[in-house]
């Protein structure tokens, strides 16, 4: 009896541990039982629909150091004919990620799209007593799918279920897929709300405004989507908002999306979605992120303006650094243009060769990140920031004091600061310089080593000490502009 119990107890240790998929643990997405944070770029609303078309793009994609696509797939493609169902187009691209060693965010371009209702099948389109459109101020039928509609709720869900069925059954070991996009960009135009008999009789029950009842309306419809899915297989999923213009009203903006000043609408309303996501095409980027940062809603930014953006590394260092979100990601990514590509390639080599530190960092909350914040307007506010970490006051500042002025631009610096523990930090970033004092005021801090270097298999790997004219003679820590680098940093206290 004692032999047998040892023979299974050795079994049971020799069996290796069953990776759990991809989830969302303390504000962090866990893939492969790590934390992991997305350095993505998503697609263009058609770019997914070709294989053809699509292939020469992937090794360009891996090459800026991308390690998660985000792609759509649309109802239409799935199922052409009601009750027939054609993954053809998910297969590919989970095999086509695979071999280039991506993940992929899949994107559901079900009942509506960027507000319309676009992407649903034919079968869906044509019939309009089954599937009720909405209709316009003059009581003409509008190309959007009423939210009331129980039979377009129904038929979403049930193929978003058969989505998600098929996903567990060719990636539920693999994990190609880690996350998973709910509608896209759902919120009424052009009025902040739909009309009709059936609309506008719950409107009259409804408590509270016109956007509030949009919101509520859209969000149930979502939440019998996600319910149906997760019941098949249990991704992480959220919905993306597209974001309003400064004093315009409901109905001038998608009205009733899931934007910060509707958050509680939406988590009440769609428990079964995960966090709520901004899409942001506007230069006040920081103000928007901020909206979005609230406790229980994991930061993740699905459209970071167009690939391409100068800003986008100051932008990033914000997310992820200074709101520990979960990942970054600029839209219509194959079109970016080399130069743009370069850039992004750099961000994305050293975000990506840091990864397990700025996860631990961002777990214990050791972290802070640093970029000019912006109006809608375009006005920059390059003034110095400042945070505190481990009893050391930062101040950084993003006017580069080497380079004229006329040859650099502060709105596209930005950069993160790391506690190590005890006197060690990590610098990463470019165009900052960071200047450093006791929290306490009582005496002064100083530079005791400054390294400049890298990161490789996880491990810091030193390059110059810094000294001299590379630190001012030892009164900041200085990340030029036009490139990203990383410095670890001593710190002591004297006086």
């Amino acid at each position: 009896m004692l032999r047998l119990l040892v023979s299974l107890a050795l079994l049971f240790v020799a069996l290796p541990a069953v990776a759990q998929p991809p989830h969302l643990k303390d504000g962090q997405l866990i893939v492969d039982g790590k934390p992991f944070l997305i350095l993505g770029g998503e697609l263009g609303n058609s770019s997914a629909s070709e294989r053809a078309w699509l292939q020469p793009h992937w090794a360009r994609l891996k090459a800026m150091h991308l390690n998660t696509v985000l792609a759509p797939v649309s109802w239409e493609l799935i199922e052409p004919s009601e009750g027939r169902f054609d993954f053809s187009s998910v297969d590919w691209l989970i095999e086509d990620a695979r071999a280039h060693d991506l993940r992929l965010v899949f994107l559901w371009f079900g009942s509506w799209k960027n507000s319309m209702s676009t992407y649903v099948p034919a079968w869906v389109k044509r019939d309009e007593k089954r599937f009720p459109r909405t209709v316009d101020a003059d009581g003409r039928a509008q190309e959007i799918l009423s939210a009331f509609g129980t039979a377009t709720r129904d038929a979403d869900a049930k193929a978003f279920a058969a989505l998600m069925r098929h996903l567990k059954a060719v990636d539920g070991e693999r994990y190609t897929v880690i996350m998973i996009q709910v509608e896209n960009e759902i919120g009424f135009l052009p009025t902040a709300r739909e009309r009709g008999a059936v609309a506008d009789a719950a409107f009259a029950k409804f408590k509270g405004s016109e956007e509030a009842f949009t919101a509520d309306a859209y969000a149930r419809f979502t939440e019998a989507v996600a319910r149906a899915g997760k019941r098949q297989y249990d991704l992480p999923m959220y919905v993306n908002g597209a974001q309003g213009r400064p004093g315009k009203l409901p109905g001038e903006y998608p009205s009733g999306g899931p934007l910060a000043h509707l958050f509680e609408v939406w988590r009440k309303g769609a428990p079964s979605i995960d966090f709520l996501a901004p899409d942001i095409y506007f230069p006040s980027f920081a103000g928007i992120v901020a909206g979005y940062a609230k406790p229980g809603n994991p930061l993740f930014v699905p459209e970071a303006n167009n690939a391409g953006d100068p800003r986008a590394a100051a932008n990033a260092y914000g997310v992820i650094a200074g709101h520990r979100g979960i990942g970054f990601s600029p839209f219509s990514i194959e079109s970016i243009a080399e130069a743009e590509a370069a850039k992004l390639r750099a961000l994305y080599w050293l975000l990506d060769s840091m990864t397990p530190e700025i996860a631990r960092a961002q777990a214990n909350g050791r972290i802070a990140g640093f970029s000019p914040s912006v109006s809608f307007d375009g006005v920059v506010d390059d003034k110095p920031q400042v945070a505190t970490l481990g009893g050391y006051r930062f101040t950084v500042g993003f006017v580069d004091p080497w380079t004229p002025k006329d040859k650099q631009v502060p709105a596209e610096h930005g950069g993160m600061i790391l506690w190590l523990g005890g006197e060690d930090y990590l610098v990463a970033g470019s165009g900052i310089t960071v200047t450093v004092e006791p929290a306490s005021d009582k005496g002064r801090a100083g530079l005791d080593r400054v390294e400049e270097g890298r990161f490789v298999d996880g491990r810091f790997v030193p390059g110059r000490v810094l000294n001299g004219d590379q630190t001012h003679q030892g009164r900041h820590v200085r990340l030029p502009p036009d490139a990203q680098g990383v410095q670890r940093v001593r710190l002591y206290r004297y006086g």
